[in-house]
């Protein structure tokens, strides 16, 4: 077996020859100065996609970096010419009509500068999103709660009893806050110093723990979820506070916790103590009471970052918790069952068709949601306009066809290679279902935005390629 080390290596050096051949792409475009958007950020990692992702879709060795890379897709001109909808139509046909993808395909290729829907095929038929569903969900957290929002975590007293309480950040770092980060950005060691501190000041040496995870109400685990998807790394049960998303160790692709809350107020409470305050072995569970005087308290990297977080490595227990705040957010309630409702109508209030939607969860895990493609290229187009730049991390945080993400390890194939760079897209994917929605720029430096949607594939690995020829296709159209 080919040690991970080995594997690592293997992937930079993929990494390095793609980033070579973007550059290379980016000084041969010819591009007016004059932009919609300025280049894409990006964030490098693997994912986990779905419920059942088979190995073929995962990134061997991926881990969790914290710091961007350079920015490699290119600035997008106003000028280049618009889109003959025949002429793409014409060179689609083959590609929409793949056997790979199956018999249930969903297209919508859209202009957002014109609003025009270049290539439609059923666009109006709910399928199942898979991770697409992301796409909405942090759209949707971007509107309700704003880019520059942070997630307060406390530590409030009264008595002997300190009442660490969850803010809806499952982000949090054992350590030290990491303002650099987005995963620990906001640190229990920082915490308990501080909290340590007030207490000595009040003349308290001896304390209690007690978790108030009270802000999310309702079930840990969404319709539709099983047991495995915990063990097998894909979510952790949704909980307002928790470290690096529930994961017991380092890596996207390890067992979660069964209860990160409680997980996290132990940590919180071992940090304590590290600060010399006795702690009692037993942390509680419980609502702080009103009134409880204020201990500590540290912020979660914002809205946007965490967005852009959530998107690159389709972190399935970000993306709920994201969906919890929206639901909370409008007061529409803090259960599973809320954040689908809240979502759509949230989105609804931007004017995005939301009509035949049904979200049983905000990551897609679920098999048991269904959204028409056109919603997501509505929530596409809305991000790219020029009006809603607070929605652009919509489109920062998608991954790069051959370098980011879920895409790090695609568009290998000879016919895909020449999108590398010039595509990103929020892949999808569970037990045959497949889907691709993104950004793309094609030859004539046109931004088309596009979704493809197939929930009755015949292979994931054929479909996969399918998706891939599709947006490579695309960026290479000078239609």
């Amino acid at each position: 077996m080919t040690g991970v080390s080995d594997v690592t290596q293997r992937t930079a050096r993929r990494l390095v020859i793609r980033l070579t051949v973007v550059l290379a792409v980016l000084v041969a475009a010819l591009i007016a100065a004059l932009t919609v958007l300025g280049p894409f950020g990006d964030r490098q990692s693997g994912s986990p996609q779905g419920a059942i992702v088979p190995l073929t879709d995962r990134v061997p060795g991926a881990v969790l970096p914290q710091q961007p890379s350079a920015d490699v897709l290119p600035a997008v001109s106003t000028e280049a010419p618009e889109v003959s909808a025949t002429k793409l139509t014409q060179r689609m046909r083959r590609l929409i009509g793949s056997k790979d993808l199956g018999s249930s395909v969903s297209v919508d290729v859209l202009d957002p500068l014109t609003g025009e829907h270049l290539l439609s095929r059923a666009t109006g038929a709910a399928r199942t999103p898979a991770s697409t569903a992301k796409l909405l969900t942090t759209a949707a957290a971007l509107s309700a709660l704003g880019p520059q929002h942070t997630l307060t975590t406390a530590a409030v007293g009264q008595g002997k009893t300190v009442y660490l309480v969850g803010g809806g950040d499952v982000l949090l770092g054992a350590g030290e806050s990491d303002e650099d980060a987005v995963n620990g950005h906001a640190g229990l060691a920082t915490l308990a110093e501080q909290t340590a501190e007030a207490l000595r000041e009040a003349g308290t040496t001896s304390v209690r723990v007690v978790l108030d995870d009270t802000l999310f109400e309702g079930p840990a685990m969404a319709a539709g979820w099983d047991q495995s998807d915990v063990d097998l790394g894909y979510v952790a049960p949704v909980y307002a506070a928790e470290i690096s998303a529930g994961r017991l160790k380092e890596g996207n692709y390890v067992p979660r916790s069964q209860d990160p809350g409680l997980a996290a107020a132990k940590t919180f409470a071992t940090a304590l103590a590290d600060q010399g305050i006795k702690v009692s072995a037993k942390v509680g569970r419980g609502a702080a009471p009103a009134g409880a005087d204020e201990l500590g308290a540290v912020q979660s990297a914002t809205i946007g970052d965490q967005v852009e977080f959530t998107l690159d490595h389709s972190d399935n227990t970000a993306a709920e918790a994201l969906g919890r705040l929206v639901a909370i957010e409008r007061g529409e309630g803090a259960r599973f069952t809320d954040t689908g409702p809240a979502v759509l109508d949230e989105l609804a209030g931007h004017d995005v068709p939301v009509e035949g939607s049904r979200l049983a969860d905000g990551s897609g895990l679920s098999a048991q949601s269904r959204i028409p493609v056109r919603t997501l290229t509505a929530v596409l187009a809305l991000a790219a306009d020029e009006e809603s730049t607070g929605l652009r991390p919509v489109l920062t945080g998608m991954p790069i066809a051959g370098v980011s993400g879920t895409l790090a390890e695609r568009f290998e194939g000879k016919a895909e290679r020449g999108a590398t760079g010039l595509v990103r897209a929020k892949t999808g994917t569970l037990s045959g279902v497949s889907s691709l929605a993104g950004a793309v720029v094609d030859a004539d430096g046109r931004l088309l935005v596009f979704a493809v949607m197939a929930d009755q594939v015949p292979s994931t690995v054929a479909a996969r390629e399918a998706l891939d020829a599709f947006a490579a296709e695309l960026a290479e159209c000078g239609c």
